[in-house]
């Protein structure tokens, strides 16, 4: 260990200082302290780490930690165990209970401590703070979880039952570059970075069972997670979503309106608010969404210009962390909760979604021929009566190309962000269906789903659906999207195959949305079967998911009907301005 002095600021730095877990595995953490700590010491900012304690959290989320020191905290970051400088073997989720627990009453006892903890961070960091908060250790009064999910099945490993290939497959490298340095496997370290580099043609191999960046000792539970491709009892043990009554503490939960995990985020604030361990805890939730992706939650309008700085995002936790761990009433709870409406600005709300954002059903139509943006799909609100149902085929082997989306973590390598659809929306393999200008600006504010009715005529295969907004100029930029892995249509547990020829009513869920629709601008709502490599390709043969190769693909030819009896819809929360 050794203490350094900052320069500039009135903090010092100990370095790898040691903490004993229950089974006697030591992580290590550092610690920076005021350098004039009143008598009865400072509260205690924790942040646990599995992507190096010197870079992460200061570098790709919250500002550094010193400045957070500077403000009357100790602050201490940890390497998670099987990390960097910490001791034992890494493995996602499985230790971070016991561990937060343990550190958390650790970190309490700390020389300048006052007892109080509260812990902060984005991504796995928020998923660290959530596992040890189910544990309720008695010192830990707060969390900030940030651009976090509910569980790690749906929402952050697999969506509708379709894998978060681009995701899931970069994160796992991500993760075995530093196991690979951690073990001095120079080789592997540098194979491994390589495929992160090219990582957008190694998206494209078959069977993902056998990604070969990852076909090494250094990420595991890869493999782990593609064999239980279903929700079964290997997620359920770290689902948070499961019983949000073993939380007791205040949260804030901070998001992006094109984060991977916007759905959990809002999903934990809403769970929490109506289920937590006591009424002080449900009283003291606050959701904070802005126009950000995930790393380092890059500030972004609807097409790509600057947003708010996130700056605010600090200026926020320091707010919460003074009312919540120092008692000063400084309004940060005055409204639940406070959202960036894209083109739209701040707003605050007394809850999510807002009381008047009422559920609007806007049907599908066309003459048969919706293939396309340049086809004959319109969207409104009458429902249909007798139309030709529109098809179109789906190819495993030439996907819908994901522009933009909620995946992560870098725009550069994995689609995030708002993006124009034009490349998407030319294919015949989409179907695309378009409002009429609006007479006058509209926000939607909530929830966003889709509810299909399709045949197919393959034992399984994938529905798609993106909501969009097209601007004066033509341009479709996209909000939200959602996948169904169709053998899940009734259970994430149980799949079931299709009947080819079958109409089947399926519910598409894409997600909340936040967004300022100024008046002469259109909705669009796009409809396929593939949206790649945000999620993996479905073959269409009802084969094992994740195993087969491209020589078990076919293609299927796929009918969405919207007649009286099949209402195609999207359900949209509309605020009337």
């Amino acid at each position: 260990m050794t203490i350094e002095q900052l320069p500039g600021r009135p903090v010092t730095v100990e370095r790898d200082v040691p903490a004993a877990m229950r089974d006697g595995t030591v992580l290590r953490a550092d610690v920076y302290r005021p350098t004039d700590l009143p008598a009865g010491g400072v509260p205690v900012l924790l942040a646990r780490s599995p992507y190096d304690k010197r870079i992460n959290v200061s570098t790709f989320g919250n500002t550094h930690a010193s400045w957070y020191a500077a403000h009357g905290y100790m602050v201490v970051i940890q390497d998670t165990r099987g990390r960097y400088t910490s001791e034992g073997d890494f493995y996602p989720f499985a230790h971070e209970m016991e561990d937060g627990y343990d550190t958390v009453e650790w970190a309490a006892g700390l020389p300048g401590s006052n007892g109080d903890v509260g812990m902060f961070g984005f991504s796995y960091v928020g998923a660290t703070q959530l596992l040890a908060a189910v544990t309720r250790p008695p010192s830990l009064k707060t969390i900030a979880p940030g651009f976090t999910a509910s569980q790690y099945y749906e929402g952050w490993t697999y969506n509708g039952g379709a894998l978060s290939a681009a995701f899931v497959c970069y994160w796992a490298t991500l993760l075995a570059v530093g196991s690979a340095v951690r073990a001095g496997d120079r080789a592997a370290a540098e194979s491994l970075s390589a495929a992160l580099g090219g990582a957008e043609a190694w998206f494209w191999y078959l069977p993902l069972s056998e990604f070969p960046p990852l076909q090494d000792s250094y990420a595991p539970y890869y493999h782990d997670w593609l064999e239980h491709c279903s929700y079964d009892d290997y997620w359920h043990r770290w689902s948070i979503d499961a019983d949000y009554s073993r939380i007791d503490v205040p949260a804030l939960h901070f998001g992006g309106w094109w984060d991977v995990f916007l759905t959990g985020t809002v999903k934990n604030f809403t769970g929490l608010r109506a289920e937590a361990g006591s009424g002080p805890a449900r009283q003291a939730q606050k959701l904070l969404l802005g126009p950000w992706t995930h790393m380092p939650w890059t500030p972004t309008g609807r097409c790509g210009c600057e947003g708010p700085s996130t700056n605010e995002v600090d200026d926020w936790h320091l707010r919460w962390f003074d009312c919540t761990l120092k008692g000063v009433d400084n309004g940060v709870l005055d409204h639940p909760v406070t959202v960036f409406t894209l083109d739209g600005g701040w707003r605050d709300f007394d809850e999510w979604p807002p009381p008047d954002s009422a559920t609007e059903e806007w049907y599908v139509h066309s003459g048969g021929r919706a293939n396309s943006k340049y086809g004959d799909g319109r969207l409104d609100r009458t429902a249909p009566t007798a139309e030709p149902p529109d098809i179109f085929v789906y190819d495993p082997g030439v996907p819908i190309p994901s522009l933009g989306g909620h995946s992560c973590c870098f725009d550069t390598i994995t689609p995030m962000g708002p993006a124009d659809q034009h490349g998407a929306e030319v294919s015949r393999m989409i179907l695309v269906y378009t409002s009429e200008p609006l007479d006058s600006a509209i926000e939607l504010l909530g929830d966003v789903s889709v509810t299909l009715h399709a045949a197919t005529t393959a034992p399984d295969t994938d529905f798609t659906a993106r909501l969009c907004v097209v601007d004066g100029a033509g341009r479709s930029t996209n909000l939200q999207e959602g996948i169904l892995r169709a053998r899940y249509r009734h259970s994430l547990s149980d799949p079931e195959p299709l009947v080819p020829g079958e109409i089947y009513e399926l519910r598409i869920d894409l997600g909340p949305v936040g967004a300022h629709v100024p008046a002469g601008s259109r909705l669009r709502l796009t409809v396929s079967s593939s949206d790649f490599p945000q999620w993996d390709r479905n073959l269409n043969s009802g084969g094992r998911p994740l195993h087969e190769d491209l020589l078990a693909a076919a293609p299927a030819t796929q009918t969405v009907l919207h007649d009286a009896d099949h209402p195609t819809r999207i359900t949209l929360p509309v605020r009337r301005l």
